[in-house]
């Protein structure tokens, strides 16, 4: 069987792995995260390109791999019934849809917890000091550690109103919010899953761990469920804990009304079937 492989697929997987190499070889592992992935908006590293840039990142070997591997598999196929410039704005835009899905659903975290602490009347520069504490403890945020550097900041600002219970939890929520990061084209690849499902839907497809033939019609829809459910209830099937699951979500649903749109127009230009 002959390995095919289309010219935009084959250039998105070098840059991946080429940005996978600086990641690990820079900087002792931490200069690519710091510039180039995905940090919540009010997070002091956070920068207007890394809204691009992480989606070229990924967490570890088995995290490119699969990625890339996913990208081979399904968007050579789009790549070729689409040609390439359609084909890089279906991937594009659902890494976008996906970033937004994410962001989404961090956002309504983060007005909970905002809503939480109104009492407090914290200023707006030390409530950004206090979200932008490092609290790390390896690849743990511990409430201990925030307590103790929030204190200091507490002490200059001479605020003197107990930060205890529920005011500290929602404080804690905020930092681990702020200091959340996105990596992976995971929601890009999710896009191209459901452009292929839709021109392919009678296609039968099986996850590694569950090898069993199922049509892209259901198995598509299947996981992107799944992901709601790991989204909702914290829950991981087949992904790890640290998953985006909602951006796994908003990027199949970009996908999937590009290729309506494109289906239903009656636009020549646009239509691919």
């Amino acid at each position: 069987m002959r390995f095919n492989i289309t010219d935009a697929v084959k250039h998105l997987i070098i840059i991946n792995v080429v940005m996978f190499i600086g990641t690990v070889a820079l900087g002792d592992g931490k200069l690519f995260y710091s510039l180039f992935s995905m940090f919540f908006p009010t997070n002091d590293l956070f920068q207007p390109w890394q809204v691009v840039t992480h989606m070229f990142m990924h967490g570890s070997p088995t995290h490119l791999l699969f990625n890339m591997f996913a990208l081979w598999m399904f968007g050579t196929p789009v790549e070729q019934r689409l040609g390439t410039k359609k084909f890089l704005f279906v991937y594009f835009s659902a890494g976008f849809g996906a970033l937004l899905f994410q962001l989404g659903y961090y956002y309504i975290d983060y007005l909970s917890a905002m809503q939480s602490i109104a009492d407090l009347n914290l200023s707006k520069g030390l409530l950004h000091k206090i979200m932008n504490i490092d609290a790390t403890s390896g690849d743990y945020i511990k409430s201990e550690i925030l307590y103790q550097k929030m204190v200091p900041l507490l002490n200059d600002a001479n605020f003197t109103t107990d930060i205890s219970g529920d005011n500290f939890k929602a404080l804690f929520d905020l930092n681990v919010l702020n200091r959340s990061t996105m990596v992976g084209a995971s929601g890009c690849i999710m896009g191209l899953l459901a452009a292929f499902g839709m021109m392919n839907p009678n296609a039968e497809l099986m996850m590694i761990f569950l090898p069993i033939p199922i049509k892209a019609k259901y198995f598509i829809p299947g996981i992107i469920l799944l992901d709601v459910i790991s989204a909702i209830t914290g829950t991981s099937f087949f992904s790890p804990s640290n998953t985006a699951y909602m951006a796994h979500v908003g990027g199949a649903v970009i996908g999937f009304l590009i290729m309506w749109f494109w289906k239903k127009s009656e636009k020549d230009k646009y239509r691919w079937n």
